[in-house]
Order: structure tokens, then C-alpha cells, then sequence
């Protein structure tokens, strides 16, 4: 029977710790069986902004980080064998394998064999046609910036298969990092729906990095973490029967247990049995959770069922402007002082001819469970009377840069021109992307892989 397969998280979104993969790569080397590390580093506003970066400079649009991630362990895992597979190409998947390949020439490496995964972007002109006839009069034909459809993972397979010892991918599936190397590894069928989907749930546990290892988990007294502050990342076994066990890199801090593993694998899932990817929809409507030992829990009974006949793509487009200035009121009455600021922006505004709308936040008394409408705000909140350190936010998106502007000069003027006290003024404001999303055609979308030289 075809050896375990361990499959390590070396990074769950664009800027993470730029650390945490090198214990990780320890742990598999001494673990001595076969190996791959991936790398999770692309979101939906990442790709668009990745978009922006290439306009600007063709050798641009990958992971900013990409050398930090990849000095402390490109070197080691070239040497043992262990294949690195990241999404950190972003828009330029063909500019980051370059960098890859000039990275290992720094650091006196042998050259790596670099592979790219391409047919996500689909922003080319045949792409566009494609999109315009599915979503119509919803096309940003002028404002357009980038679409990218989310593909499986038969490419990075391949790549595998064909000797690449770095693949480097964009608009991949997240789980898809972690199918690849397990569909080049065990050899299994496209269509075995079960063994597709415990790949898939694999993937899916380490996807987020740190998450299902004690990160973004850690409650003080309710869900305490040992050391989280040197979390580990995680790491997953999978057999060739589609069986997962989740550990963590050794001597590291944090914790893998039956909560973290739930947590992780209900988040960002819709329906429990019918959780969609390119390459298959697992079902994790019976899934068993065990603790095998210490930080090991066991993934079991995911089953999976037909992949879907279409892939899901995301269009950007320019979205006009967005503005958002802070300033904070503390001692007595802060809250009241506060919410007079907000009222002083608010008709300042409207005396400029602005008629806008306009998101106030009272951070300290309410403003994660606010809302743009501001209905909630509209009411004194409890305890909000004794409130003495409150930082006042505005904030608005608009088509016209000069209303931005208006805002954040508004906010500004509040130092003297608004209640007493006011202090801390920040301001900014950026270019703001906006987000379509739709279904193509499976067959629409050409994947293929390439080996890049320097």
C-alpha cells in the first residue's frame, strides 16, 4: 500500500507570519516519509489589488512576501525531497516562479523546478466575451479590472507528476493546494468521489493556517491555548484510504483538539453535506471527530459526491473611492462628545452639497455589531453614559474622489472646529474594487501547467 502522505501549512492568508513554515518543514523531515507544503496566500481583494500591482509593473502582482516565506525553507525542502505548492502567484504566477527560481540562485541553491498553473485568468479578451454573455447588462465593460475562475487541482497534480518541485498557482481552490499533491502521490482516480473529498476536507482543515491549531481560537478562560503566541501550523496525514489525522509542528505552542478541528471544518461552509469545489462536493454530514493523542485529532467518514458542472469566477471592477477618518474623545461624557462629532460631519456635508451616506461608528460603545444605516447608532446604547474613552470613525465609498476628499477634511477640522477634547485624527483613503460573482462553464476554462525559467 502506497505510503501516508503528510501535507504541512506554511501560511493561511497573504500576511501571515513569514516564520511559521520552518518548523513545520522540520517536523516533516524528521517524520522521513513523503511530503508536500503549502503555501494559502490569496483571498478575493487580495487577487484584485495583485491585479492592480501587474498594471502598474508586468513583474508585479504576486505575493509581496514571497521571499520571506520562501528563504527559510526553500533550501530545505529542495534538499529532502519535500514539493512546495502555493497560490502566492496571485495575478503573475509566471513573474513569482521567476522570482522563485532568482531566489535559489541567491541563496546558492541548486535551480528548483518551477512549474506555473494557469487558466484562471480570464481576463483576456475571449474571457471578458465569456462573462459578458453570463452576466449581461451586469458586465463592468468600463470599469473593469481582472475575473479569475477558481480551478481544481489537476494541474498542480500534474505539474507534480512532471518532476516540478515548486508549483506555483493563482486563483486556485484553497483545498485544491493540498488535492494536488495527494491525487500525484496516492494516483487515485478523478472520480473517486470519497477518497476526492477527504483530500478536499484535508485541505480544508489546513487552508487557514493557524486556525484549526489553537489561532483565532483562543478565548482566555473559555478556550485557553498554550504559547499561542509561537503557534504552531498545522499538519495533516492522509492514507491512502482518505483517512486524516491533524497535528501540529513539533515544539511549538498552541493546541489541536476536537474544537479547533470543528471549528475549522464548518467555517466557510454553507451546507455540511454539500460543501463545493472544482474537483468534487464533499459531504461532511457524518464526519467523526477522535483525539488520537496529544494535539492529534482523527478526521473520519467524509464522503464525496460528483463535482459540479460548472466553476465559480469572481469579476472586479473599479469601485470609486473609499474614505475613513477616526478621531477620539476621552474622560466624561466621551460618548455624548462623540456622537456630536459625527453629527458636525454629517451637516457639514450636506452644507457642501454632498448628500451622502455616511457610516458612523462610536468604537468602544458600538461599532463591530453597527451597521452602514446607522439604526442602531441612532439609539444610546447601554452603558454608553459611562463610556470614557471613545474613538469616533466615519466612513463613506463614492464615485467621485473629491466627496472622499471632503469627508476626510471634515474629520480633520474637527480638532478645533468640533467638540472639546477631540484628539488622534487619522485619515485615509483608497481606491475601492467591487466584486460580481457568477457560474461558467466548466469546459470554458483551459488549465494547464508550464515550466518557467529565469
Amino acid at each position: 500500500m502506497t505510503a501516508p502522505l503528510l501535507i504541512g501549512s506554511g501560511a493561511g492568508f497573504s500576511g501571515d507570519r513569514t516564520d511559521a513554515a520552518l518548523p513545520v518543514v522540520r517536523t516533516l523531515i524528521a517524520a522521513g516519509g513523503p511530503a508536500a507544503l503549502i503555501f494559502e496566500t490569496l483571498a478575493e481583494r487580495t487577487l484584485a489589488l495583485a491585479q492592480l500591482a501587474r498594471r502598474n509593473n508586468p513583474e508585479h502582482g504576486y505575493e509581496p512576501l514571497l521571499d520571506h516565506l520562501m528563504t527559510p525553507v526553500l533550501g530545505l525542502c529542495l534538499g529532502h525531497g519535500i514539493p512546495i505548492i502555493g497560490n502566492f502567484g496571485a495575478a503573475n504566477p509566471r513573474a513569482a516562479a521567476r522570482r522563485i527560481v532568482a531566489l535559489a540562485a541567491e541563496l546558492g541553491l541548486p535551480r528548483p523546478r518551477v512549474a506555473v498553473v494557469e487558466g484562471d485568468d480570464l481576463s483576456h479578451d475571449a474571457g471578458r466575451e465569456l462573462l459578458r454573455g453570463i452576466v449581461g447588462d451586469a458586465f463592468p465593460d468600463a470599469r473593469f479590472v481582472c475575473a479569475n475562475a477558481y480551478i481544481g487541482a489537476q494541474g498542480i497534480a500534474d505539474a507534480l507528476r512532471d518532476g516540478a518541485q515548486v508549483v506555483v498557482c493563482g486563483r486556485v481552490a484553497d483545498p485544491a493546494l493540498a488535492v494536488g499533491p495527494a491525487m500525484a502521490h496516492f494516483g487515485w482516480a478523478w472520480d473517486d468521489w470519497n477518497r476526492l473529498a477527504a483530500a478536499t476536507m484535508a485541505g480544508h482543515l489546513l487552508e487557514c493556517g493557524a486556525q484549526v491549531s489553537g489561532g483565532y481560537f483562543a478565548d482566555p478562560g473559555m478556550k485557553d491555548v498554550p504559547d499561542v503566541h509561537a503557534v504552531g501550523f498545522p499538519i495533516a496525514r492522509l492514507d491512502a484510504d482518505g483517512g486524516i489525522e491533524i497535528f501540529k509542528a513539533a515544539d511549538t505552542g498552541g493546541c489541536v483538539d476536537l474544537r479547533t478541528v470543528k471549528e475549522q471544518l464548518l467555517y466557510e461552509v454553507h451546507d455540511p453535506c454539500a460543501y463545493l469545489t472544482p474537483d468534487v462536493v464533499a459531504d461532511i454530514g457524518a464526519v467523526s471527530v477522535e483525539q488520537v493523542g496529544p494535539d492529534r485529532v482523527a478526521v473520519r467518514n467524509i464522503r464525496g459526491h460528483a463535482r459540479p458542472a460548472q466553476l465559480k469566477a469572481n469579476l472586479f471592477h473599479h469601485g470609486g473611492w473609499f474614505a475613513e477618518g477616526e478621531i477620539s474623545y476621552a474622560g466624561p461624557n466621551a460618548a455624548a462628545r462623540a456622537r456630536l462629532a459625527a453629527d458636525i460631519v454629517r451637516r457639514r456635508m450636506q452644507m457642501l452639497g454632498f448628500d451622502v451616506a455616511i457610516r458612523f461608528d462610536l468604537i468602544g460603545v458600538l461599532s463591530v455589531f453597527g451597521d452602514d444605516a446607522g439604526t442602531m447608532l441612532a439609539q444610546p446604547q447601554a452603558g454608553e453614559a459611562a463610556a470614557r474613552d471613545v474613538r469616533l470613525r466615519a466612513a463613506l465609498a463614492h464615485e467621485d474622489q473629491a466627496v472622499a476628499q471632503a469627508l476626510l477634511r471634515e474629520v480633520n477640522a474637527l480638532y478645533t472646529c468640533g467638540p472639546a477634547g477631540g484628539g488622534g485624527v487619522r485619515t485615509a483613503m483608497r481606491a475601492r474594487l467591487n466584486a460580481t460573482s457568477c457560474l461558467v462553464p466548466r469546459d470554458a476554462v483551459t488549465v494547464r501547467h508550464a515550466f518557467v525559467d529565469a
